[in-house]
């Protein structure tokens, strides 16, 4: 296997991996959290960048855990510069001319090229809202989650993993909510102040359901990651870095 290869430290190939994954969930979220659907119970309205988002959360966490506070911070830095890219991306696919090839011989779901291209302008012009504020968002709060991460592992003494994945994730995941959905109802959709209220604590509850849920997942992948590279405790980190 290519990950197994030799000449390849596996801390290294690892954190490249879980990397990787974090900026693909960040896009992701960033691409598919425009859309508002129906959740349980009760049909409450959720964005569907709830799917990936906490999942950037665990990623975090994991990397805080093994790697540090230096690693991580990295992490959530080239995120923030893949986001750049992609609004750089979505923005020029916007703005190109629509060819009328775009409408399909058969089961299309407008006639004309120009309706193909108002649906993307109806999705992508939002989205470059919902990009900006999850910029935003996303800066403050996966730096606020290593920084909270590491002064509760601290105080703790490297005791209680659950109680620093619980408690960076809900207050980072707070500031979030708050910074990035009040970009997205009230600058986007022109939502009335209290629907806007409503909708985001929806949604956070739901967010601190995924966390508390996530709490296995952290020992999990802590534990993985610790077994494949034959580790007892963290990788220290360099102490000019």
């Amino acid at each position: 296997m290519y990950l197994a290869n030799k000449h390849l430290p596996k801390d290294e190939v690892v954190y490249v991996c879980l990397t990787t994954a974090f900026a693909v969930m960040l896009v992701l979220t960033n691409v598919v959290g425009i859309k508002l659907f129906s959740a349980p119970p009760g049909g409450f309205a959720l964005t569907t960048g709830i799917i990936t988002y906490p999942l950037t959360f665990w990623l975090t966490d994991v990397v805080s855990e093994i790697w540090g506070r230096r690693r991580a911070n990295l992490m959530v830095v080239l995120g923030f510069f893949m986001s750049l890219v992609m609004l750089a991306i979505v923005t020029i696919a916007r703005i190109v001319p629509a060819h009328d090839y775009w409408v399909p011989q058969q089961d299309a779901f407008y006639e004309t090229a120009g309706e193909y291209q108002y649906a993307c302008e109806s999705v992508f012009s939002v989205n470059g809202k919902l990009l900006f504020g999850s910029m935003l968002a996303y800066l403050v709060a996966q730096l606020w989650d290593v920084r909270v991460y590491h002064a509760i592992k601290r105080w703790t003494k490297g005791r209680h993993l659950w109680l620093r994945n619980n408690g960076s994730t809900m207050t980072s995941q707070f500031i979030d909510t708050i910074i990035v959905n009040s970009i997205l109802f009230y600058w986007g959709f022109g939502w009335e102040f209290w629907q806007g209220v409503e909708v985001m604590a929806t949604i956070y509850v739901y967010k601190m359901i995924l966390a508390v849920l996530d709490t296995p997942l952290i020992y999990l992948g802590v534990y993985g990651v610790k077994r494949y590279l034959g580790l007892k405790d963290a990788i220290p980190e360099p102490e000019s870095a």
